[in-house]
């Protein structure tokens, strides 16, 4: 009885939660995941039902053990003793069957749950790798990743827990009574009397507990977050310049001994709630043994039955309080079923086409036609719940990109330039589908890129981007995505062209070293020059450079910028830069104003122009070192 009270209080804490309606499409969703798993499912339903009806029948079995040794003579010793061993034996029988078929119904039970476990988390994966750069940038990712651990999770329990739970308790539950009326009638209806002693402190207990248990994991999860911000690199750096350690460490503690003093107060509850509840069960037993007793004394009970009945009795209680308890578990597993929905409901913005096409063999130009782009509105590519705010901002649309138009020839380089804000970094999103256009077209050889396929998009447009980044991977993962067949050799080419090979050979462990959280263990350079090793890797036709050599030193850039002088031969490329001394040899310069091509030329034709173009180069220089404007470097 005491893991009966532990069970039921369990689920009353994990399961209280919202408790509104659902709709009728929910439920057939739902029922679209388990239609793969339904054979299990009927086999776990099965299970449930057998495993209840040998519960039952041994308790009943105990009892005809008790009237045969009760009702035993010398005249009949000998059938009475063949009698108990056989009763005692097909007990036996039960109990190895029983045994049996839980290791069963548990293999059933983790099978199906953590089948439909990676059914939820490869669709919610799947689909959010689908989603736009839009929805990333707004999006915290600690409630992203909830959605694929906790929420899953707790969908998964409305198969693995809730219904074997609910067949299992509801057959066990009408045998039980059955059975207990069949042997007295009134000491059953006197053992239900009993039954909102144990079932409505469960409820109340449940509702605190909850409470209490909720407050904690907000607690914690401000905790790990709190940990997850100051033990990043970036974060443990800000903390030492600008932080206060003495500060940081009482906020930390105030919330820590909070946690413990909700533990404190949560195990103080729980003993209190178990002690009771066992306490109430031995109450109702002690009224079956001494009202039983009474009534087997004045020959209206068989002893056996006294015996089954106080079995049963301990069987009771627990389907009972469990199905109790049935719909806040199912609402629960509900609520987690329609987290997980929501997000599989937002529609990317990005779909490839059922036609999708092919980029046309050997060099492509790039064209944009008179190009119009407004940044998505929150409430087309977020949710409030992954925001962590009450409502989505409902800004966004403007128009930052108000038809561009221009084409870079194969074989061409294009830089951008322009003030910070311009639209330079968004017209560059723009051709490997990063987002989409709202007017005109981006073409990649001649085809709009909305009509190429994924993959051949992916495989023709390459891009380094300003930040760098790198995964918590090895020297090797990192540059094999891009080439994922590469060898050693190549990977070790590609290094030596961008001025890496020396640093890599030099670390512990070579292309298997683990270059850290988004490549901190390295210096901004070179990571930088990581990002480019990974791009001469990838071998595409077309390239495109934002702030590519921000980062780097002058020594740096000269070197890096041979390799990409190399690495762009024959391609076209897209450059953006804020030094003009790096786009000097392009072969066109579009300067980009407020979302606009308000210039457009080579270098000498844009300065001999004297527009915007002439004044960036004369403000640049103004506050450079003066060698600079004399130490031209290639694209």
């Amino acid at each position: 009885m005491e893991t009966t009270a532990w069970t039921q209080l369990q689920s009353v804490m994990h399961a209280h939660q919202d408790r509104r309606p659902f709709a009728r499409a929910t439920l057939r969703r739902i029922a679209a995941f388990a239609r793969p798993h339904r054979r299990r499912i009927v086999q776990f339903v099965l299970l449930g039902m057998v495993t209840a009806l040998l519960a039952v029948a041994t308790p009943v079995l105990a009892g005809r053990v008790v009237d045969a040794i009760v009702t035993g003579g010398s005249a009949r010793s000998a059938e009475n003793t063949a009698t108990v061993v056989r009763l005692a034996l097909l007990i036996a029988v039960i109990a190895v069957a029983e045994a049996a078929l839980g290791l069963l119904n548990r293999r059933l039970s983790a099978t199906l749950g953590e089948g439909l476990i990676l059914d939820l988390r490869t669709a919610v994966f799947d689909h959010v790798q689908r989603m736009p750069v839009a929805f990333f940038t707004r999006t915290r990712t600690g409630a992203l990743v909830s959605r694929l651990n906790n929420d899953v999770i707790g969908a998964q329990r409305a198969f693995s827990n809730t219904l074997s739970g609910v067949v299992t308790n509801l057959v066990t539950l009408l045998l039980t009574l059955a059975v207990m009326l069949t042997l007295s009638w009134q000491i059953t209806l006197l053992a239900l009397v009993l039954l909102p002693v144990f079932v409505v402190p469960a409820r109340r207990m449940g509702t605190r507990m909850a409470r209490l248990q909720r407050e904690a994991a907000h607690l914690n999860a401000a905790m790990g977050t709190r940990m997850t911000e100051r033990f990043s690199a970036p974060g443990a750096t800000l903390i030492k310049l600008f932080g206060r350690p003495d500060d940081e460490s009482a906020e930390f503690a105030a919330r820590a001994r909070r946690v413990r003093d909700i533990g404190v107060r949560t195990a103080m509850a729980q003993s209190t709630f178990i002690t009771a509840l066992t306490l109430v069960s031995a109450l109702a037993l002690a009224l079956v043994y001494g009202l039983g007793g009474f009534y087997a004394l004045r020959g209206s009970l068989e002893p056996g039955a006294v015996v089954a009945l106080a079995l049963l009795l301990t069987r009771l209680y627990a389907p009972l309080t469990a199905l109790a308890g049935a719909r806040v578990e199912v609402m629960s597993a509900l609520v987690s079923f329609e987290r997980v929905f929501e997000v599989l409901d937002l529609k990317p913005l990005i779909a490839q086409r059922p036609d999708a096409r092919q980029v046309p063999e050997g060099p492509v130009a790039v064209e944009f036609d008179d190009v119009r782009f407004g940044y998505p509105s929150a409430d087309k590519v977020s949710l409030a719940s992954l925001e962590e705010v009450a409502s989505l901002d409902g800004r966004g649309g403007a128009e930052v990109l108000h038809g561009v138009s221009f084409r870079a020839e194969p074989g061409q380089t294009v830089a951008l330039v322009g003030s910070s804000g311009a639209g330079k970094s968004t017209i560059a999103q723009l051709l490997p589908r990063l987002y989409d256009a709202d007017a005109g077209a981006v073409r990649i050889g001649g085809v709009d890129v909305r009509d190429l396929s994924a993959d051949s998009l992916r495989a023709t447009l390459g891009m380094v981007t300003q930040d760098g980044h790198l995964f918590h991977e090895s020297v090797r993962a990192n540059l094999l995505l891009a080439r994922p067949g590469a060898t050693d050799d190549e990977l070790w080419d590609v290094l030596g062209r961008a001025r890496l090979d020396d640093l890599v050979r030099s670390l512990p462990d070579g292309l298997d070293t683990v270059v850290g959280e988004r490549g901190y263990r390295l210096s901004g350079g070179e990571r930088q020059r990581m990002t480019i090793a990974r791009l001469l890797l990838a071998r595409q036709r077309v390239v495109i450079l934002d702030e590519a050599t921000a980062h780097l030193d002058n020594t740096s850039e000269a070197a890096v910028q041979a390799a990409l002088a190399e690495a762009l031969a024959d391609r076209t490329a897209l450059v953006i830069a804020h030094r003009l001394s790096t786009v000097r040899t392009a072969d066109q310069i579009l300067v980009i104003e407020n979302g606009l091509v308000v210039e457009q030329g080579t270098h000498e034709d844009l300065l001999t122009r004297g527009g915007r173009y002439a004044e960036l180069y004369r403000t640049q220089f103004a506050d450079d070192d003066p060698l600079t404007e004399s130490t031209p470097a290639p694209v």
